[in-house]
């Protein structure tokens, strides 16, 4: 189920709201007042799936209120939960760059507001002001090497305390009981 409507009684966004989400940061207000007028929030209740992983991928989102989920499955077919996401975070932001369907499944923990960004918005931002637009995709940029280097972090430590394990259980074989 994925929500695809805005509820009438948010209030619009305003460019204060803006400011203090990363992703826009170093923008100009006039930018902040254009992407106030042009994105959209909506509300998702809990347990609502936003997308699901390998869904065809033409938005991203920001966190103002609530608890997101990003859930991967394995080979296997097991699913896990690899992130919890807050407010000013954003989630999907991959398909914004890499046009590929989406890699993990994300849904709500709770009630939570969001931010839609789509690729007309983009598209509609870079035509308004190209620094604004190449401010943006660095941003998303960093976020996504910052997570990056988290990762290779977490997969480095598994990679070593799996090692460990097994040469520690190997010589473990190897050595004659007394």
């Amino acid at each position: 189920m994925q929500p695809n409507k805005h509820t009438r009684s948010d209030p619009p966004l305003s460019s204060s709201v803006l400011r203090d989400i990363g992703l826009f940061g170093a923008l100009s207000d006039e930018v902040l007042d254009h992407l106030a007028g042009q994105l959209r929030t909506m509300r998702v209740e809990p347990g609502a799936f936003i997308f699901k992983e390998k869904e065809p991928a033409r938005e991203f989102y920001v966190v103002l209120d609530g608890e997101i989920e990003v859930l991967k499955r394995s080979r296997n077919g097991r699913e896990t939960r690899i992130a919890i996401l807050g407010p000013s975070d954003c989630f999907g932001e991959m398909s914004i760059i890499d046009m590929q369907p989406r890699s993990a499944t994300v849904r709500a923990l709770g009630p939570a507001r969001l931010i839609r960004v789509s690729t007309e918005d983009m598209d509609g931002l870079y035509r308004h002001d190209l620094k604004s637009y190449t401010l943006i995709v660095l941003n998303i940029a960093r976020d996504l090497s910052r997570r990056l280097r988290v990762t290779d972090g977490l997969l480095a430590d598994f990679t070593a305390t799996v090692l460990d394990e097994y040469v520690t259980g190997s010589r473990k074989k190897e050595t004659p009981a007394e």
